[in-house]
């Protein structure tokens, strides 16, 4: 597997305050890269035309992938609030999937260098959340089982006398039983 490089450039040689000057020369498309880089040099800091686009090709793109996760953030933050019942997990699982998928379709070299037992790992971290979860919700329905068991049976014991009244309480804790069992699915 190949080595990545850690991306160095004269840019990153800069003083702080002559790299916020560039910064917010970039931010002005009537500038071209060549003025920026003609200005800098006169500042003292030879730097070329070329090195002010990549600087600029990877800070856009460093925004761009931030923008984007502000944006998915508010987006998940609004369906948690209309969907209160949705699990921690899921949403979790939902933003690592979202996270890999656009990994992967972005991928390049980086793909290439991926090992197939590192890919393998990953695929089954991924389906063991899976199975967690679904232990989970077996679990969550076997003690709601037990719960109304104990329940109906305490029931009994108290209203020995009526069996109609018991008969229409049985049948209240069974629907919210299985309405309970029904948000898991």
């Amino acid at each position: 597997m190949g080595k990545r490089e850690r991306i160095r450039s004269r840019v990153d040689e800069l003083p702080t305050a002559v790299r916020q000057h560039l910064d917010d020369m970039l931010t002005n498309v009537n500038i071209s890269y060549q003025e920026i880089a003609d200005e800098i040099t006169d500042l003292g800091y030879e730097i070329s035309r070329s090195s002010v686009g990549r600087y600029a090709q990877r800070t856009n793109a460093a925004a761009r992938r931030l923008k984007e996760a502000a944006a998915q953030t508010s987006a998940l933050l609004s369906f948690v609030r209309e969907n209160q019942d949705v699990e921690s997990t899921e949403l979790a699982t939902a933003i690592m999937i979202d996270g890999l998928t656009r990994r992967i379709a972005t991928a390049e070299e980086e793909y290439d260098d991926l090992s197939i037992e590192k890919a393998g790992k990953l695929l089954v971290q991924l389906q063991r959340s899976a199975v967690y979860k679904e232990r989970w919700r077996n679990a969550r329905k076997q003690v709601i089982e037990a719960v109304e068991k104990n329940v109906k049976a305490r029931m009994r014991q108290a209203i020995q006398n009526d069996p109609a009244l018991l008969a229409q309480l049985q049948q209240l804790v069974s629907d919210a039983a299985a309405e309970e069992v029904s948000r898991d699915e």
